[in-house]
Formats: C-alpha cells, sequence, structure tokens
C-alpha cells in the first residue's frame, strides 16, 4: 500500500549504559484504522542514521505503508551532531555485544509505545530488521536472538568480524591497549580499544553474524554488491548457504559497491541505479514477509 502522507519525528531512549540512544521514526499517516508493521534500520561501523540516503531510504519504506525506526547504536561517536564524531570517547569502546543491547532496547521501547507517533497505528508485534554491513551482521544476530523479529533484510554484511582485525591492529591492541583507524570521509584518526577486540573474541559464538544466522527462521533477503570494495561478496554467499530459513534468497547487485553508489552527504533527488535497485527489492521483501 503507498502512503502519501508520512510523519518524521525524533527523540532518545536510555541504552543499557544510560547513554542515548537517539532515533528518528517515520510513519505513516492514514485516515483509516490500520496499523502499519515496523522495520529497525541499524547503520554500519562508522556510519550512523541520518548518512548519505539512509533518511531517504527510510522514508521510502515508510511511503510503502511501515513505520521506520532509523537508530544511531549509543557507542557509534555520534552525540548532538547529527552527523559529526564528536564523541569519540565512546566510538573507542563500541562492541557488537552493546550494539545488540541497543537494538533490544528498541524493540522493548516500540513494544511498551515509548516510541510512538501519535499519526499512527503501529504494530510491534512484529518487527523487520534492516541492517548495513557492520549493522547488518548485528541485525542477523539480533534476528536470531530476539523472538519479536519477524522478517530480516541484510545489506553488504559483515559474515566473520573475527578475521577483519589485521595483524598491525592486533600487535596495537596487544602492545598499546588500542588501535587507530582512518576515518576515510574526514581524514581522522579514530582510537578502538582492546575491549571491542576482546568482545568478539570471547563471545563469538553469541554475537557472530556466521556462528548465528544457522538459528534464523524467518524471511532472511541477502544483498551484496558485486563490486563491493569494503566487504567481499563471499561473506553474503558464506551467510546464505548457512542460513537454516525455508524462504531466503540471496541476490546480488550488479556495479554495486558497499553502499550502492550512495555517499554523504547525498544531494541528489533520485536514488543511484544500484542503489534503486535494493531499495526496491527490500521494499517487496517486507511487504511480502511482514505485512
Amino acid at each position: 500500500m503507498e502512503v502519501s502522507n508520512i510523519s518524521i519525528s525524533s527523540g532518545q531512549i536510555p541504552s543499557t549504559e544510560g547513554l542515548p540512544i537517539r532515533y528518528d521514526l517515520y510513519s505513516p499517516i492514514s485516515r483509516n484504522s490500520i496499523s502499519f508493521p515496523v522495520i529497525i534500520f541499524i547503520h554500519g561501523f562508522k556510519g550512523f542514521k541520518d548518512w548519505g540516503p539512509f533518511p531517504d531510504v527510510c522514508e521510502e519504506l515508510s511511503r510503502a505503508g511501515f513505520g521506520v525506526v532509523a537508530m544511531n547504536l549509543s557507542l557509534n561517536g555520534i552525540g548532538e551532531n547529527k552527523t559529526e564524531f564528536d564523541r569519540l570517547d565512546l566510538f573507542r569502546r563500541e562492541t557488537i555485544s552493546q550494539d545488540l543491547k541497543d537494538i533490544k532496547t528498541v524493540i522493548d521501547a516500540l513494544q511498551k509505545g515509548d516510541i510512538s507517533d501519535s499519526h499512527s497505528q503501529l504494530n510491534t508485534d512484529k518487527i523487520g530488521l534492516l541492517g548495513h554491513s557492520r549493522g547488518a551482521q548485528t541485525a542477523i544476530v539480533a534476528a536470531a536472538e530476539f523472538e519479536s523479529v519477524y522478517c530480516l533484510v541484510s545489506w553488504s554484511a559483515v559474515a566473520d568480524y573475527e578475521v577483519r582485525w589485521s595483524d598491525k591492529m592486533k600487535e596495537d591492541w596487544k602492545e598499546k591497549g588500542y588501535t587507530e583507524i582512518k576515518n576515510s570521509r574526514t581524514g581522522d584518526l579514530m582510537k578502538l580499544d582492546k575491549v571491542v577486540y576482546d568482545d568478539v573474541i570471547e563471545n563469538a559464538e553469541d554475537i557472530l553474524a556466521i556462528h548465528r544466522v544457522k538459528d534464523i527462521r524467518i524471511p532472511t533477503l541477502f544483498i551484496h554488491g558485486r563490486e563491493d570494495e569494503t566487504v567481499p561478496t563471499t561473506n553474503a554467499e558464506k551467510l546464505h548457504i548457512a542460513c537454516n530459513a525455508k524462504e531466503k534468497e540471496l541476490r546480488m547487485v550488479a556495479n554495486g559497491g558497499h553502499t550502492y553508489g550512495g555517499a554523504h552527504p547525498f544531494e541528489s533527488h533520485e536514488f543511484p541505479k544500484p542503489l534503486a535497485e535494493v531499495v526496491e527489492w527490500t521494499e517487496g521483501w517486507f511487504l511480502e514477509h511482514l505485512r
């Protein structure tokens, strides 16, 4: 169902550490007493809900008849400024375990009515997850972990974070207790504390997509760009093979990179062709399996 008008509201809820989880809620407006299923969008590593075309993607999905919650993970490094990393003290200790807790916190807030919009009636009994890159890896784990999740779409997912750490990063963690990565967009160096590495090593069976995807039984769509320069396509292939859902698909995007042509800032009035294709597939999957 196409909705002509949507409402966009913003707010924040406390994480399990008492830090703000900031969110935007995109709600379809309808005069009929219709309830709309909810999709939670989860950004990736060094990402945020206001990155590039993400707000436009969320609006597009909302116009298709879904409530959409775009969330900033509590330790992603974005503070009051929506698009700047002004809390690098938080970013340096962002663990997958805490990201997973944040997703559960948002699910609980939706179901308690702490995240809501007076313009729309949201059906929070069945929730869909949409994640990009590391956000997709954590969405996969959340889909396996939380019973409220009924449908999943994965964009450019990392299958196994354990193999993404370089020898240099491991040496840094051992010798200095932190390593540094470069933000290619700003040129800034961003520290990552050893707790990030330890969390993956100590909790791999519980928090890594490649281990948890076998527990998924809900409809799952894996999307990956054939030209992904950051996460090889083998990640999606491995996840698709290991997934035990009866309804699952793997779709490769021709000429699609890690963000499917999207960039930050995003000033175009139209999605790049690869991203337009991804959004169409995503919307169709949720319409078929979450409505």
